[in-house]
């Protein structure tokens, strides 16, 4: 396990409440980005940011769990922003540019999101969970309008939910396995999940079914949903 970059002088720079704020919040991002929350510490942050440690409590009194909750409140909204699309042209190509913002995010915080996603770790709380619940939520409400479904039945939202956790699986599957497949090849696989999921959820469910044919996803063999 790495550790943390090594001490740096404090420099010191007037800023607002607000600008001192989102700087400290940066530094902590890049490190809990490639460390696990348990190997960080306010006194990292504080190297990283150039600052002393009483700043540090001063912006984030709860110190790294509240510093920790203000990341991943900003990795939340970015996660979200990831799924978001124009919602025109067929939904597997929505999907593909939506799933390489996702992977590009997934590469670039890999350390952090691995611990996220795996749990367990000392900085998990209900409230950290409910953060990455709303990612999956958000997720899932924005392929519900990509389909143009206000009111998903039980059957297409359990398809839609259990695609997002294939997902999440699979980012960390490919963490663990170096990489492998690449990006786009494993973008392209999950589509066609995405694909398979909803198609075979359309064999049972007309609400599925309609919403596929108004988005022009293929069914199965290429053909319109049954």
């Amino acid at each position: 396990m790495s550790t943390p970059p090594a001490p740096a002088d404090p420099a010191y720079r007037r800023l607002s409440a607000d600008a001192r704020r989102e700087q400290l919040i940066r530094a902590a991002q890049g490190l809990f980005a490639h460390h696990a929350p348990e190997y960080v510490s306010p006194e990292d942050v504080a190297r990283a940011a150039g600052v002393s440690r009483p700043l540090v409590y001063r912006y984030f009194p709860g110190g790294k769990q509240q510093l920790y909750e203000a990341v991943l409140l900003d990795a939340a909204e970015e996660l979200e922003r990831c799924f978001t699309e124009p919602r025109h042209g067929p939904l597997a190509e929505r999907l593909a540019r939506a799933l390489d913002r996702y992977l590009a995010f997934v590469e670039d915080h890999a350390e952090g999101f691995t611990a996220l996603l795996r749990g367990g770790g000392v900085a998990e709380t209900s409230r950290t969970g409910a953060i990455v619940d709303r990612v999956r939520r958000a997720a899932a409400d924005q392929i519900m309008a990509h389909m143009a479904v206000e009111r998903p039945g039980p059957l297409l939202l359990m398809a839609v939910r259990t695609w997002i956790s294939a997902v999440e699986a699979a980012s960390l599957t490919w963490l663990d396995e170096g990489r492998r497949p690449g990006r786009a090849e494993l973008r392209d696989w999950l589509v066609d999940h995405c694909s398979a999921v909803l198609a075979a959820t359309a064999r049972h469910d007309p609400q599925t079914a309609a919403a596929l044919a108004a988005v022009g996803s293929p069914g199965p063999e290429g053909g319109a949903p049954r």
